[in-house]
Protein backbone atom coordinates (compact mmCIF):
# COMPACT_ATOMS: atom_id res chain seq x y z
CA UNK A 1 0.00 0.00 0.00
CA UNK A 2 1.04 3.86 -0.70
CA UNK A 3 0.30 6.46 1.50
CA UNK A 4 -1.06 9.87 0.21
CA UNK A 5 -2.15 13.23 1.58
CA UNK A 6 -5.74 13.96 0.46
CA UNK A 7 -8.99 15.38 1.59
CA UNK A 8 -11.85 12.57 2.31
CA UNK A 9 -13.49 14.36 -1.58
CA UNK A 10 -10.45 13.31 -3.05
CA UNK A 11 -10.26 9.72 -1.49
CA UNK A 12 -13.27 9.05 -2.98
CA UNK A 13 -12.39 10.18 -6.33
CA UNK A 14 -9.37 8.00 -6.00
CA UNK A 15 -11.05 5.15 -5.05
CA UNK A 16 -13.35 5.57 -8.35
CA UNK A 17 -10.54 5.95 -10.51
CA UNK A 18 -9.00 2.62 -9.05
CA UNK A 19 -12.74 1.22 -9.53
CA UNK A 20 -12.49 1.57 -13.58
CA UNK A 21 -15.68 3.35 -13.38
CA UNK A 22 -17.46 2.77 -17.06
CA UNK A 23 -19.41 6.54 -16.37
CA UNK A 24 -19.68 9.32 -13.91
CA UNK A 25 -22.22 12.03 -14.26
CA UNK A 26 -22.72 14.92 -11.93
CA UNK A 27 -23.37 18.20 -11.00
CA UNK A 28 -20.85 20.39 -9.16
CA UNK A 29 -21.94 21.70 -5.52
CA UNK A 30 -20.19 22.55 -2.14
CA UNK A 31 -18.76 20.82 -0.62
CA UNK A 32 -18.93 17.69 -2.61
CA UNK A 33 -17.62 19.32 -5.83
CA UNK A 34 -14.33 18.50 -5.36
CA UNK A 35 -14.92 14.72 -6.23
CA UNK A 36 -16.39 15.14 -9.62
CA UNK A 37 -13.31 17.76 -10.16
CA UNK A 38 -10.81 15.82 -9.11
CA UNK A 39 -12.12 12.73 -11.44
CA UNK A 40 -12.60 15.35 -14.42
CA UNK A 41 -9.31 15.94 -14.47
CA UNK A 42 -8.28 11.63 -14.40
CA UNK A 43 -10.33 11.78 -17.50
CA UNK A 44 -8.76 15.27 -18.71
CA UNK A 45 -5.52 13.40 -18.25
CA UNK A 46 -5.94 10.07 -19.67
CA UNK A 47 -5.64 8.42 -16.55
CA UNK A 48 -9.39 6.28 -16.89
CA UNK A 49 -11.22 5.06 -19.75
CA UNK A 50 -14.93 6.73 -18.27
CA UNK A 51 -16.73 8.30 -19.94
CA UNK A 52 -17.73 11.60 -17.79
CA UNK A 53 -20.71 13.22 -18.63
CA UNK A 54 -21.67 16.80 -17.46
CA UNK A 55 -24.62 17.47 -16.49
CA UNK A 56 -27.20 20.77 -15.88
CA UNK A 57 -28.39 19.68 -12.69
CA UNK A 58 -28.35 16.84 -10.34
CA UNK A 59 -31.98 15.87 -11.28
CA UNK A 60 -30.37 14.96 -14.90
CA UNK A 61 -26.89 13.43 -13.01
CA UNK A 62 -29.26 10.76 -11.84
CA UNK A 63 -31.13 10.25 -14.99
CA UNK A 64 -27.83 9.72 -16.66
CA UNK A 65 -26.74 7.24 -13.82
CA UNK A 66 -30.08 5.43 -14.04
CA UNK A 67 -29.90 5.36 -18.22
CA UNK A 68 -26.25 4.10 -17.90
CA UNK A 69 -26.41 1.35 -15.24
CA UNK A 70 -29.36 -0.09 -17.11
CA UNK A 71 -26.82 -0.90 -20.26
CA UNK A 72 -24.47 -3.00 -17.36
CA UNK A 73 -22.24 -0.10 -17.05
CA UNK A 74 -20.65 0.53 -13.76
CA UNK A 75 -21.33 4.02 -12.53
CA UNK A 76 -20.93 6.69 -10.19
CA UNK A 77 -22.46 10.08 -9.19
CA UNK A 78 -21.64 12.65 -6.40
CA UNK A 79 -23.93 15.00 -4.62
CA UNK A 80 -24.63 17.28 -1.52
CA UNK A 81 -27.51 19.20 0.03
CA UNK A 82 -30.01 21.35 -2.26
CA UNK A 83 -28.40 18.66 -5.09
CA UNK A 84 -29.25 15.02 -3.19
CA UNK A 85 -33.06 17.15 -2.49
CA UNK A 86 -33.27 18.29 -6.14
CA UNK A 87 -32.45 14.53 -7.22
CA UNK A 88 -34.80 12.96 -4.43
CA UNK A 89 -37.35 11.84 -7.49
CA UNK A 90 -34.28 10.20 -9.22
CA UNK A 91 -33.39 8.37 -6.22
CA UNK A 92 -36.39 6.33 -6.20
CA UNK A 93 -36.15 5.35 -9.84
CA UNK A 94 -32.66 4.19 -9.13
CA UNK A 95 -33.50 1.75 -6.65
CA UNK A 96 -36.47 0.91 -8.13
CA UNK A 97 -35.10 0.04 -11.28
CA UNK A 98 -32.28 -1.86 -9.25
CA UNK A 99 -29.53 -0.03 -10.73
CA UNK A 100 -26.51 -0.45 -8.86
CA UNK A 101 -25.14 3.17 -8.61
CA UNK A 102 -22.43 4.40 -6.05
CA UNK A 103 -23.17 7.64 -4.87
CA UNK A 104 -20.50 9.74 -2.83
CA UNK A 105 -22.35 12.44 -0.69
CA UNK A 106 -20.95 15.20 1.08
CA UNK A 107 -23.30 15.89 4.00
CA UNK A 108 -24.27 19.27 4.05
CA UNK A 109 -27.28 21.44 5.82
CA UNK A 110 -30.55 21.65 3.69
CA UNK A 111 -31.88 25.34 2.90
CA UNK A 112 -33.43 27.83 4.18
CA UNK A 113 -31.73 29.54 5.31
CA UNK A 114 -28.99 28.58 3.20
CA UNK A 115 -25.90 26.93 4.98
CA UNK A 116 -22.99 25.35 3.08
CA UNK A 117 -21.68 23.61 6.40
CA UNK A 118 -21.93 19.85 7.36
CA UNK A 119 -24.55 18.21 8.83
CA UNK A 120 -26.67 15.42 7.82
CA UNK A 121 -30.16 16.38 6.76
CA UNK A 122 -29.66 15.55 3.49
CA UNK A 123 -29.30 11.99 3.22
CA UNK A 124 -31.34 11.41 6.23
CA UNK A 125 -34.13 13.19 3.88
CA UNK A 126 -33.74 10.76 1.65
CA UNK A 127 -33.08 7.37 4.41
CA UNK A 128 -36.02 5.74 2.84
CA UNK A 129 -35.61 6.58 -0.89
CA UNK A 130 -33.91 2.64 -1.03
CA UNK A 131 -30.82 2.96 -1.44
CA UNK A 132 -27.87 1.26 1.33
CA UNK A 133 -26.39 3.86 3.40
CA UNK A 134 -23.13 3.87 4.57
CA UNK A 135 -20.93 6.69 7.11
CA UNK A 136 -17.64 6.95 6.85
CA UNK A 137 -15.63 8.49 9.88
CA UNK A 138 -12.46 9.93 7.96
CA UNK A 139 -10.96 10.09 4.66
CA UNK A 140 -9.81 6.43 5.05
CA UNK A 141 -12.82 5.29 5.55
CA UNK A 142 -14.60 7.24 2.48
CA UNK A 143 -11.89 5.70 0.20
CA UNK A 144 -12.18 2.09 1.61
CA UNK A 145 -16.23 2.62 2.07
CA UNK A 146 -16.10 3.65 -1.71
CA UNK A 147 -14.12 0.76 -3.07
CA UNK A 148 -16.43 -1.50 -1.01
CA UNK A 149 -19.81 0.30 -2.62
CA UNK A 150 -19.60 -1.62 -5.86
CA UNK A 151 -18.92 -4.64 -4.58
CA UNK A 152 -22.04 -4.22 -2.68
CA UNK A 153 -24.33 -2.84 -4.87
CA UNK A 154 -23.41 -5.34 -7.99
CA UNK A 155 -24.02 -8.26 -5.60
CA UNK A 156 -26.48 -10.16 -7.81
CA UNK A 157 -28.02 -10.60 -4.12
CA UNK A 158 -28.49 -6.72 -3.91
CA UNK A 159 -29.05 -4.92 -6.94
CA UNK A 160 -29.26 -1.77 -5.23
CA UNK A 161 -27.82 1.60 -4.98
CA UNK A 162 -25.39 2.68 -2.74
CA UNK A 163 -24.32 6.22 -0.93
CA UNK A 164 -21.27 6.49 0.66
CA UNK A 165 -21.51 9.53 3.34
CA UNK A 166 -19.46 12.12 4.74
CA UNK A 167 -19.31 15.18 6.76
CA UNK A 168 -19.22 17.96 4.89
CA UNK A 169 -15.74 19.99 5.34
CA UNK A 170 -15.06 18.09 8.17
CA UNK A 171 -14.00 14.93 6.23
CA UNK A 172 -14.61 16.30 2.34
CA UNK A 173 -12.12 19.14 2.88
CA UNK A 174 -9.21 18.15 5.80
CA UNK A 175 -6.40 16.45 4.22
CA UNK A 176 -5.34 13.27 5.97
CA UNK A 177 -2.70 10.25 4.97
CA UNK A 178 -5.00 7.55 3.11
CA UNK A 179 -3.40 4.13 2.77
CA UNK A 180 -4.40 3.30 -0.91
CA UNK A 181 -4.51 0.06 -2.20
CA UNK A 182 -2.12 -1.06 -5.64
CA UNK A 183 -4.31 -1.02 -8.82
CA UNK A 184 -4.07 -4.68 -9.62
CA UNK A 185 -5.08 -5.17 -6.14
CA UNK A 186 -8.37 -3.30 -6.45
CA UNK A 187 -8.65 -5.13 -10.29
CA UNK A 188 -8.45 -8.20 -7.71
CA UNK A 189 -11.07 -7.57 -5.57
CA UNK A 190 -13.46 -5.12 -7.79
CA UNK A 191 -14.01 -7.16 -10.78
CA UNK A 192 -15.54 -6.03 -13.99
CA UNK A 193 -19.55 -5.48 -13.72
CA UNK A 194 -21.62 -8.95 -14.45
CA UNK A 195 -24.93 -7.43 -14.82
CA UNK A 196 -27.89 -9.34 -14.78
CA UNK A 197 -29.95 -7.92 -16.79
CA UNK A 198 -29.31 -4.87 -19.44
CA UNK A 199 -30.28 -2.77 -22.30
CA UNK A 200 -29.81 -4.55 -25.08
CA UNK A 201 -31.53 -4.02 -28.63
CA UNK A 202 -30.63 -7.81 -29.69
CA UNK A 203 -32.69 -8.98 -26.89
CA UNK A 204 -35.06 -6.82 -25.81
CA UNK A 205 -36.61 -6.81 -21.81
CA UNK A 206 -39.39 -4.01 -20.74
CA UNK A 207 -37.44 -2.12 -17.81
CA UNK A 208 -39.94 0.40 -16.18
CA UNK A 209 -43.30 -0.98 -16.93
CA UNK A 210 -46.50 0.86 -15.74
CA UNK A 211 -47.58 -0.97 -12.73
CA UNK A 212 -51.00 -0.50 -11.14
CA UNK A 213 -52.53 -2.98 -8.20
CA UNK A 214 -51.19 -5.81 -10.31
CA UNK A 215 -47.38 -5.60 -9.56
CA UNK A 216 -46.26 -2.94 -7.57
CA UNK A 217 -46.50 -4.57 -4.37
CA UNK A 218 -44.46 -7.35 -5.51
CA UNK A 219 -41.92 -5.10 -6.94
CA UNK A 220 -41.47 -3.43 -3.41
CA UNK A 221 -41.31 -6.64 -1.53
CA UNK A 222 -38.39 -7.54 -3.29
CA UNK A 223 -36.46 -4.51 -2.92
CA UNK A 224 -37.04 -4.92 1.03
CA UNK A 225 -35.89 -8.14 0.32
CA UNK A 226 -33.10 -7.24 -1.26
CA UNK A 227 -32.31 -4.82 1.14
CA UNK A 228 -32.03 -7.45 3.85
CA UNK A 229 -29.49 -9.05 1.97
CA UNK A 230 -27.49 -6.72 1.43
CA UNK A 231 -26.76 -6.85 5.36
CA UNK A 232 -24.89 -10.13 4.84
CA UNK A 233 -23.27 -9.40 1.42
CA UNK A 234 -21.76 -6.44 3.52
CA UNK A 235 -20.23 -8.84 6.13
CA UNK A 236 -18.99 -11.13 3.25
CA UNK A 237 -17.22 -7.88 0.93
CA UNK A 238 -15.83 -6.40 4.65
CA UNK A 239 -13.91 -10.12 5.01
CA UNK A 240 -12.92 -9.62 1.16
CA UNK A 241 -11.50 -6.39 1.79
CA UNK A 242 -9.87 -7.22 4.79
CA UNK A 243 -7.55 -9.95 3.02
CA UNK A 244 -6.99 -7.13 0.31
CA UNK A 245 -6.10 -4.13 3.12
CA UNK A 246 -5.97 -5.89 6.47
CA UNK A 247 -8.33 -3.19 7.50
CA UNK A 248 -11.40 -4.65 9.24
CA UNK A 249 -14.97 -3.29 8.69
CA UNK A 250 -18.74 -4.06 9.22
CA UNK A 251 -21.63 -2.66 10.02
CA UNK A 252 -20.46 -1.48 13.25
CA UNK A 253 -17.63 -0.31 15.36
CA UNK A 254 -17.84 -0.64 18.93
CA UNK A 255 -15.31 0.82 21.80
CA UNK A 256 -15.13 -0.07 25.32
CA UNK A 257 -18.66 -1.51 25.53
CA UNK A 258 -17.55 -4.92 27.27
CA UNK A 259 -18.49 -3.03 30.85
CA UNK A 260 -20.04 -0.02 29.69
CA UNK A 261 -22.84 1.40 32.00
CA UNK A 262 -23.49 4.11 29.37
CA UNK A 263 -22.67 4.76 26.01
CA UNK A 264 -23.09 6.95 22.71
CA UNK A 265 -24.33 5.99 19.51
CA UNK A 266 -23.50 8.11 16.28
CA UNK A 267 -22.61 8.19 12.55
CA UNK A 268 -20.03 9.60 10.89
CA UNK A 269 -16.70 12.09 12.08
CA UNK A 270 -18.32 12.72 15.39
CA UNK A 271 -17.31 9.19 16.40
CA UNK A 272 -13.79 9.88 16.80
CA UNK A 273 -14.17 12.97 19.27
CA UNK A 274 -16.27 10.67 21.42
CA UNK A 275 -13.88 8.24 21.51
CA UNK A 276 -11.19 10.43 22.63
CA UNK A 277 -13.23 11.80 25.37
CA UNK A 278 -14.61 8.16 26.23
CA UNK A 279 -10.99 7.37 26.38
CA UNK A 280 -10.04 9.67 28.63
CA UNK A 281 -12.96 9.29 31.25
CA UNK A 282 -12.29 5.67 31.09
CA UNK A 283 -9.11 6.53 33.00
CA UNK A 284 -10.77 8.31 35.06
CA UNK A 285 -13.09 5.15 35.85
CA UNK A 286 -15.65 6.19 34.37
CA UNK A 287 -17.57 3.14 32.64
CA UNK A 288 -18.40 4.70 29.25
CA UNK A 289 -18.24 3.36 25.96
CA UNK A 290 -19.23 4.46 22.24
CA UNK A 291 -20.50 3.03 18.76
CA UNK A 292 -20.27 4.59 15.51
CA UNK A 293 -22.46 2.79 12.97
CA UNK A 294 -21.18 2.72 9.90
CA UNK A 295 -24.21 0.82 8.28
CA UNK A 296 -27.74 2.37 8.69
CA UNK A 297 -29.82 1.14 6.00
CA UNK A 298 -30.46 -1.61 6.26
CA UNK A 299 -31.03 -0.46 10.12
CA UNK A 300 -28.23 -3.29 11.92
CA UNK A 301 -30.92 -4.44 14.54
CA UNK A 302 -29.66 -7.55 15.61
CA UNK A 303 -26.29 -5.83 16.33
CA UNK A 304 -27.40 -2.86 17.67
CA UNK A 305 -29.57 -5.26 20.11
CA UNK A 306 -26.29 -6.98 21.08
CA UNK A 307 -24.14 -4.38 21.47
CA UNK A 308 -26.26 -2.42 24.06
CA UNK A 309 -27.16 -5.93 26.09
CA UNK A 310 -25.41 -4.88 29.13
CA UNK A 311 -25.84 -1.03 28.98
CA UNK A 312 -27.84 0.45 31.27
CA UNK A 313 -28.21 3.87 29.40
CA UNK A 314 -27.96 5.57 25.69
CA UNK A 315 -27.53 8.70 23.84
CA UNK A 316 -28.06 8.65 20.12
CA UNK A 317 -26.30 11.52 18.85
CA UNK A 318 -28.44 12.86 15.40
CA UNK A 319 -26.90 15.29 13.42
CA UNK A 320 -30.35 16.21 11.79
CA UNK A 321 -33.50 16.87 12.91
CA UNK A 322 -37.18 15.13 12.03
CA UNK A 323 -39.94 17.96 12.56
CA UNK A 324 -42.40 16.78 14.42
CA UNK A 325 -41.06 13.90 15.24
CA UNK A 326 -40.29 12.59 18.74
CA UNK A 327 -36.71 12.07 18.17
CA UNK A 328 -34.50 12.79 15.59
CA UNK A 329 -33.97 9.70 12.52
CA UNK A 330 -30.91 7.58 14.22
CA UNK A 331 -32.43 8.09 17.33
CA UNK A 332 -35.73 6.43 16.42
CA UNK A 333 -34.21 3.75 14.85
CA UNK A 334 -32.04 2.80 18.17
CA UNK A 335 -35.22 3.03 20.22
CA UNK A 336 -37.27 0.77 18.35
CA UNK A 337 -34.39 -2.08 18.25
CA UNK A 338 -33.81 -1.56 21.85
CA UNK A 339 -37.52 -1.77 23.02
CA UNK A 340 -38.69 -4.94 20.60
CA UNK A 341 -40.02 -7.61 22.65
CA UNK A 342 -37.22 -9.61 24.23
CA UNK A 343 -35.25 -7.49 24.54
CA UNK A 344 -34.03 -7.09 28.34
CA UNK A 345 -32.75 -5.73 30.30
CA UNK A 346 -34.02 -2.35 28.19
CA UNK A 347 -31.66 0.47 28.58
CA UNK A 348 -33.30 4.02 29.20
CA UNK A 349 -32.48 6.32 26.15
CA UNK A 350 -32.00 9.69 25.15
CA UNK A 351 -31.65 11.97 21.76
CA UNK A 352 -29.22 14.24 21.57
CA UNK A 353 -29.61 16.81 18.22
CA UNK A 354 -26.45 18.56 17.46
CA UNK A 355 -23.97 19.97 14.69
CA UNK A 356 -26.92 21.45 13.16
CA UNK A 357 -25.56 23.64 10.05
CA UNK A 358 -22.12 22.20 10.69
CA UNK A 359 -21.88 24.38 14.50
CA UNK A 360 -18.71 22.43 15.98
CA UNK A 361 -19.08 19.77 19.17
CA UNK A 362 -16.78 20.04 21.29
CA UNK A 363 -15.01 17.26 23.27
CA UNK A 364 -16.52 18.83 27.02
CA UNK A 365 -20.15 18.81 25.10
CA UNK A 366 -19.47 15.16 24.63
CA UNK A 367 -18.32 15.24 28.26
CA UNK A 368 -21.62 16.21 29.23
CA UNK A 369 -23.42 13.89 26.71
CA UNK A 370 -21.47 11.06 28.71
CA UNK A 371 -21.79 12.68 32.32
CA UNK A 372 -25.30 12.81 31.45
CA UNK A 373 -25.69 9.31 30.39
CA UNK A 374 -24.13 8.26 33.37
CA UNK A 375 -26.79 10.10 35.46
CA UNK A 376 -29.44 8.35 33.78
CA UNK A 377 -27.76 4.93 34.23
CA UNK A 378 -27.47 5.21 38.21
CA UNK A 379 -31.10 7.13 38.53
CA UNK A 380 -32.96 4.93 35.76
CA UNK A 381 -34.87 8.31 34.94
CA UNK A 382 -34.72 10.35 31.81
CA UNK A 383 -35.42 13.89 32.56
CA UNK A 384 -35.06 14.81 29.12
CA UNK A 385 -36.01 12.75 26.22
CA UNK A 386 -34.80 15.03 23.48
CA UNK A 387 -31.95 17.74 24.31
CA UNK A 388 -30.80 20.19 21.78
CA UNK A 389 -27.36 20.50 22.43
CA UNK A 390 -25.52 23.44 21.58
CA UNK A 391 -28.31 25.55 20.89
CA UNK A 392 -28.42 29.62 21.63
CA UNK A 393 -31.84 30.08 23.39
Amino acid sequence: MTTVCMTGDEAVAYAVKQGKVDVVAAYPITPQTIMVERFSKYVADGEVKTEYVCVESEHSAMSACVGSSLTGARVFTATSSQGLALMHEMLYIASGLRCPIVMGVANRALSAPINIHGDQSDMMGSRDSGWVQIYAENAQEAYDWTLQAFKIAEDEKVQLPVSVNLDGFIISHCVEGVNTLEDTSVENMLQTRKPMFSIDFDKPVTIGALCFTDYYYEFKRQQVEAMRNAHSVLDRVCKEFKDASGRSYGVLDAFGMDDADAAIICLGSTAGTAREVARQMRMQGKKVGVVKLWLYRPFPVEEITAVFKNVKAVAVLDKAVSFGAQYGALGSDVISALYKDGVEPKPKVFNIIFGLGGRDIQPSDLEGVFNQALEVAESGVVKEETVFLGVRE
